[in-house]
């Protein structure tokens, strides 16, 4: 180790000491009653030394005030270089910065918003192979990025007023394209769909609790539409309104409690059809019996029968 660096990790003593003017000049940058004790040295190198002090500030837990002190070579007199708030080590810090498209997360897209996507996706693959040069009025052509970069001018988002999309000539890729219906540019690929296929398993699949206690899957259910492609081994479309996966795509291996052969709803009962005996006569009589009241009758002249009730 040379005597030089030996030098620099050695604080300077007078530097060292000049505590009372890096706690003045700590003061002065942010206010009377925030600077706290003195917690430390820290050399910089030769003649230069940093002063810490705790930070009595709410919500800067754990920050001190750097100010930081040097001499010149042969000189007594001390100056401050500058003064900083730093955090120390158990500071608060805000979270690492994350890009926006890992911060995105499924839901968070509203009306209006556009999710660019990555030319090197690689859930996606090109639709056709090959691909003919974009047009000269392209703002992807190299024709428009150097011009741009000429003119010091920016390329607008969305197409321009009265724009028309261009007639690809006959013969090429992408003419062929056209007349065979494959006009998209970009397809799923195996990639794509294998990881859509484990986020719909996930989602609507036999380990989430509605399918572990269904009584039966859902490749026996009636509500399944099915679907086309190869997903469809796998997968179809629940349409029963009552089920938590209506309109959803779910494994085949799916339930929930809405199954169609689930439970049978008992037909609710029926009364019986009238009995209606025509070979038979029932009497009625026309006054109650004598003996049908609780009272019986007294013989008497005056309660003789009047020939009304």
């Amino acid at each position: 180790m040379s005597a030089a660096t030996t030098r620099s990790r050695t604080p300077d003593r007078l530097c060292a000491e000049a505590v009372d003017l890096a706690r003045a000049a700590a003061e002065e940058a942010a206010a009377p009653g925030i600077v706290g004790e003195h917690v430390g040295t820290v050399s910089e190198g030769d003649r230069v030394v940093t002063h810490f002090f705790e930070c009595r500030e709410l919500g800067y837990r754990g920050w001190r005030w750097a100010v930081t002190v040097a001499r010149a070579s042969r000189a007594k007199i001390v100056t401050v270089d500058e003064a900083a708030l730093l955090p120390g080590p158990d500071a608060v810090l805000a979270p690492e910065w994350v890009p926006w498209s890992e911060r995105l997360r499924p839901g968070d897209m509203g009306p209006g918003d556009l999710l660019p996507t990555d030319a090197e996706d690689l859930r996606l693959e090109p639709g056709y192979s090959g691909e003919d040069e974009p047009a000269p009025n392209s703002p992807v052509s190299h024709e428009m990025a150097d011009l741009v970069e000429s003119e010091d001018a920016d390329v607008t988002a969305g197409p321009p007023s009265g724009f028309l999309p261009a007639i690809p000539s006959r013969g090429s890729i992408t003419g062929v394209a056209e007349e065979l219906g494959m006009r998209r540019a970009r397809v799923l690929s195996r990639y794509g769909l294998y990881t859509a296929a484990d986020r719909w398993e996930e989602a609507f699949g036999p380990k989430t609790p509605m399918a572990q206690s269904a009584p039966a899957a859902c490749v026996t259910c009636g509500f399944l539409a099915p679907i086309g492609g190869s997903l469809g081994q796998a997968f179809g479309v629940c349409a029963n309104e009552f089920s938590p996966a209506d309109g959803r795509l779910v494994s085949l291996t799916y339930g929930c409690g809405g199954h169609s052969e689930a439970a049978v709803m008992p037909r609710p009962p029926q009364p019986p059809s009238p009995v209606i005996d025509e070979t038979r006569v029932d009497p009625f009589p026309l006054r109650p019996a004598p003996d049908s009241g609780s009272v019986e009758a007294a013989a008497d002249e005056n309660t003789e029968e009047l020939g009304h009730s």
